[in-house]
């Protein structure tokens, strides 16, 4: 490998990770022939590209994945990136759950880090949704309008209660589900509490 530094932490998350270790390690080689600079952030093998993160390795108990924390920028020629949760605006996974998966990808996972690079060369940056690009469901509006000091207190929220109230609402298919959780958080959101407080 060459011109690479190893980062003795990694070796060190390496020489303790009993469940996928040799799937990190392969990982590894590869997106360190992407001459990416290896560091380690958040308890996790990170690698950077001028100082920009790429991509980072992690395991969960079912899979590891390399996420790449512009993949929604990417073009995912093969259909293999995966939002996390829909909450996740900008990063993105590949996962896998043996190292034959990762060897036999070997070429598709470079081509994916090479495009991040570029991604990050070229400045692009992922534009986060506002809250107010998040649809308000037309139940909750009409008891907003109903209501006004809910659309206040509602308001008062923080972006990321406001944005999981809207999720949670817009979920349910059927327009009297909706209207009827919109009835039984009012109290919550008039208290200025969160969907999980």
């Amino acid at each position: 490998m060459t011109n690479s530094r190893l980062n003795p932490k990694v070796d060190e998350f390496l020489s303790k990770s009993k469940k996928w270790k040799e799937e990190y390690e392969k990982l590894r080689s590869i997106v360190l022939d992407c001459e990416l600079t290896e560091e380690f952030k958040w308890m996790h093998p990170c690698y950077t590209f001028e100082n920009k993160n790429i991509v980072l390795i992690h395991g969960f108990k079912e899979y590891c994945a390399l996420l790449f924390h512009k993949g929604a920028l990417l073009k995912d020629a093969h259909g293999i990136l995966i939002q996390q949760t829909e909450n996740v605006q900008a990063a993105r996974q590949i996962r896998f759950t043996n190292v034959q998966e990762i060897v036999e990808m070997e070429t598709i996972l470079k081509a994916y880090i090479y495009e991040a690079i570029e991604v990050e060369k070229a400045g692009l940056e992922v534009n986060f949704k506002k809250n107010t690009e998040f649809t308000i469901p037309e139940e909750l509006q009409n008891k907003f309008d109903e209501i006004p000091a809910l659309k206040t207190a509602f308001e008062a929220l923080t972006p990321g209660r406001q944005r999981a109230y809207i999720l949670y609402f817009s979920k349910a298919k059927q327009s009297k589900t909706r209207e009827s959780r919109v009835e039984k958080y009012m109290e919550k959101i008039l208290g200025g509490k969160g969907l999980n407080d």
